[in-house]
């Protein structure tokens, strides 16, 4: 199958392989370039459907990135890997060239909004390392010119499938995690199953308190005005508390709000997305919103009003009760996103190690690699040591909140 290739400009890098871009194949595996979603449509479209993803790769997530959040000077990088012998697809790479600082990096179709770098694989076929090579190699081949390549949040599996970006010789592992719960039996017994006992007693114990503030209601957004108005709330909630923490919180940016509120009116209709609200009288004490993927529930954004009801954590319960809603619906896992909050070990989720690829092709590419390490480790050594990572974050909340507009 012959490549796709792009002509360069006076200020692009060189092509991101020795072999160039003039090749498509590489032992047995072919690549071709896709630079628009319609070109690959159809074929993601059945990937999502009968093979294995995650609800971040789903083609309306990658349509809502597209139409909002891809920078002015960003191209797609679409990459569809096919059996040389068969001509069968067996994965699609969703990835993306922009320029960032001088250079030019190939990273992941995110925008910021993908907790998950996983491609869309054509089936449970289990995958080696050496197989993953031989088809990394024949993406490499199709790539755009580029400096560096940036693929963060890769998880190790999709599925129970190896992820094979995880794989690669030059995947590390990062200095992030995420943490996810299986989901089985009856949906009124669940939580006291899986999850930690403590949880479970302060769970309930929350619940009768919210109970008692005049009732207590699960409310899903299935009508776009419920959309409109729980959504709403979740940016009011999530804008205040941020604010009060001096956090960075991405939603303060107009665009991504917008993604998001379209993201969740369009599962109004394919059901990519839910949006919940715990009520407790006429109160919205918390809100969580979902990407949806056959078994899965993605946690995605969670919202509270801890000051709604004295001694509760509203958080927790909106989690608990999704968590039974979830099992009564016939899911089997919740996945609690990345990041190393104390609840999710404290729920009794199991955590994994997200990889990550980040090296340099061309020496300015290898600078800008390298310097994304050491300041990573920075990060790790800082994280690492309570009494530090205390300051850093004293100074960084002291920062946020004079830059934050009155």
């Amino acid at each position: 199958m012959a490549a796709v290739t792009t002509g360069l400009a006076e200020d692009e890098a060189a092509p991101p392989s020795a072999a160039g871009a003039a090749g498509a194949a590489s032992g047995a595996y072919e690549a071709r370039l896709h630079t628009s979603l319609e070109a690959v449509k159809p074929l993601w479209l059945r990937l999502e459907t009968t093979g294995v993803c995650t609800g971040h790769q789903h083609f309306a997530w990658a349509e809502g990135i597209v139409e909002r959040l891809v920078p002015p000077r960003a191209e797609l990088a679409i990459v569809e890997v096919r059996d040389a012998a068969t001509g069968e697809p067996v994965m699609l790479l969703p990835l993306m060239r922009r320029r960032a600082f001088q250079h030019w990096v190939i990273e992941w179709l995110s925008c910021g909004v993908c907790d998950y770098s996983a491609p869309l694989l054509a089936d449970t076929t289990s995958w080696t390392r050496q197989s993953a090579e031989a088809a990394w190699a024949a993406v490499l081949c199709v790539l755009p010119p580029a400096d560096r390549i940036h693929i963060v949040g890769i998880p190790k599996e999709v599925g129970g499938v190896a992820n094979p970006l995880a794989l690669l010789s030059p995947a590390r592992d990062s200095i992030h995690s995420h943490y996810g719960i299986a989901m089985d039996g009856d949906a009124e017994t669940v939580v006291k199953r899986i999850c930690r006992p403590s949880f479970v007693k302060a769970l309930n114990k929350d619940l009768r308190r919210l109970d008692r503030n005049g009732g207590l209601a699960l409310v899903e957004a299935d009508t776009p005005a419920l959309v409109d108005s729980i959504f709403g709330r979740l940016i009011e909630m999530r804008l205040s508390r941020f604010r009060e923490l001096g956090r960075f919180d991405l939603l303060a940016q107009p665009r991504v709000v917008d993604f998001y509120r379209d993201a969740a009116h369009r599962g109004l209709t394919d059901g990519s997305v839910r949006i919940f609200g715990l009520r407790a009288g006429d109160a919205m004490v918390a809100v969580q919103y979902l990407a949806v993927h056959l078994g899965t529930l993605h946690a995605l954004l969670v919202a509270i009003d801890q000051g709604a009801v004295p001694n509760v954590s509203p958080g927790l319960c909106i989690m608990g009760e999704l968590i039974r809603w979830g099992r009564g619906q016939g899911f089997d896992y919740f996945d609690l996103s990345v990041g190393n909050q104390s609840y999710k070990e404290h729920m009794g989720a199991v955590k994994s190690v997200l990889s990550e690829l980040c090296y340099g092709i061309t020496l300015k590419g290898v600078a800008a690699s390298g310097a994304i390490k050491y300041r990573g480790k920075g990060v790790a050594f800082v994280r690492d040591n309570p009494r530090l990572f205390k300051v850093a974050q004293e100074v960084m909340q002291r920062w946020r909140r004079l830059r934050a507009p009155r």
